[in-house]
C-alpha cells in the first residue's frame, strides 16, 4: 500500500519511520514545503529499510501521491509549551486550506488520516474542505490517549498492556473521557481484577492514571518541546488496519451525525476501520457520570468548530 505523508517534521518523519520498521506500507512518499527536508527525512529513514522492510521511501511533490491509498496529514504548527491544542486552531486550519486540494487534485480517492492538533477540530475542517465522505477523513483521535491508558493500567496490575482493553473516547486533549466503567483485563472489570491482586484502584490511583493520560503531551513538551514517536507509531497502527483490511477496533475520530445529542461533530469513539475507511461505530457501555463528560466533551469540541466557521 502507497502512503503519503504532508508534513515532514517530527510527526511525519515518525510515522515514516514508523512505516518502514513495521513494514505497513509498500510505499512511502514524503512531502513538505521544505524539500530539502523532505528528501533528508526520505534519505535518512530510507538507510534502516535494511534492518527492517524494503519499503521503498522517497521524497516528492503533490503530484508523487497518485494513487496513494492513504495520505497523513501531518502538517502545521507545533504546541508551544503552555498552549492548549483550541489555541492552534487558526494557525493550522488555515495550512489545510492549502494543502487539502493539492492532495485530492493527485489522490482522488485517498483516505485522510489527520493528525495535525487539535485533531479533532482539524479532522471536521479536513472533512468540510475535501468534500469527501467521513468515513475517509479520519483523525488519529484518542488512538495514542487509549495505548497510555491502557499502557498506565496494565503497569498497574502488572499485565501485559495487550491483555488491558479500554478505551479514551472524545477529545484528544483536556475534556478527553477515561472510561473505567468498561475497562477490563482477562475478561473481569479492572477495578474487580485489582482487587483479585491486591493492588485496589482506589481514587487516588485512578486520579493519578487519569492525570498520567491527560496531561502526558503537556509533561513530553516541557521537556522536549513536541510529542512524535507515540503518535508516529498510531499513524503506523491505523495504516496498517487499512491496509490489512483489519476491521480493527481503534478510538479514532471521525464526524458524527451527533454525539450524545451534540449533532455534527467530531470526536474519538471505537471504530471499526478497514481498507474502505471507517466501516462502523461501536459504543461501549457507559456509567452515567461518563455519558455526561462524553457530551460535555462534544460540546467544547463543537464549539471550538463553529468558532472558526465549522
Amino acid at each position: 500500500m502507497k502512503v503519503g505523508v504532508v508534513g515532514c517534521g517530527m510527526v511525519g518523519s515518525a510515522a515514516a519511520y514508523a512505516l518502514v520498521m513495521r513494514g505497513a506500507a509498500s510505499e512511502v512518499v514524503l512531502v513538505d514545503l521544505n524539500h530539502r527536508m523532505a528528501e533528508a527525512q526520505a534519505q535518512d529513514i530510507r538507510h534502516a529499510t535494511p534492518f527492517a522492510y524494503p519499503v521503498k521511501v522517497r521524497a516528492g511533490g503533490y503530484d508523487d501521491l497518485e494513487n496513494a491509498a492513504a495520505v497523513i496529514l501531518a502538517a502545521g504548527a507545533n504546541q508551544k509549551p503552555g498552549e492548549s491544542r483550541m489555541e492552534l486552531l487558526g494557525r493550522n486550519a488555515d495550512v489545510f486550506a492549502q494543502i487539502i486540494p493539492r492532495v485530492l487534485g493527485a489522490a482522488p480517492g485517498t483516505i485522510l488520516l489527520v493528525a495535525t492538533n487539535p485533531v479533532d477540530v482539524m479532522t471536521q475542517v479536513a472533512t468540510r474542505l475535501s468534500g469527501l465522505a467521513p468515513g475517509r477523513v479520519i483523525g488519529s483521535g484518542t488512538v495514542l490517549d487509549t495505548a497510555r491508558f491502557r499502557g498506565l493500567l496494565a503497569w498497574h496490575l502488572g499485565l501485559s498492556s495487550k491483555s488491558v482493553h479500554g478505551y479514551v473516547l472524545g477529545e484528544h486533549g483536556d475534556s478527553e473521557v477515561l472510561c473505567w466503567s468498561s475497562s477490563i483485563a482477562g475478561s473481569v472489570r479492572v477495578e474487580d481484577l485489582a482487587e483479585q491482586m491486591g493492588r485496589p484502584l482506589d481514587d487516588a490511583a485512578k486520579a493519578h492514571i487519569d492525570e498520567q493520560v491527560r496531561r502526558a503531551a503537556y509533561h513530553i513538551i516541557e521537556g522536549k518541546g513536541a510529542t512524535w514517536y507515540g503518535i508516529g507509531g498510531g499513524l503506523m497502527r491505523i495504516c496498517q488496519a487499512i491496509a490489512n483490511d483489519e476491521h480493527a477496533v481503534l478510538t479514532l475520530s471521525v464526524v458524527n451525525d451527533s454525539i450524545e445529542g451534540i449533532p455534527h461533530v467530531a470526536a474519538s469513539l471505537p471504530r471499526i476501520i478497514g481498507r474502505g475507511g471507517i466501516l462502523g461505530t461501536i459504543m461501549p457501555d457507559l456509567a452515567d457520570a461518563e455519558h455526561a463528560a462524553l457530551k460535555r466533551s462534544a460540546q467544547v469540541l463543537k464549539q471550538a468548530a463553529e468558532e472558526i466557521g465549522y
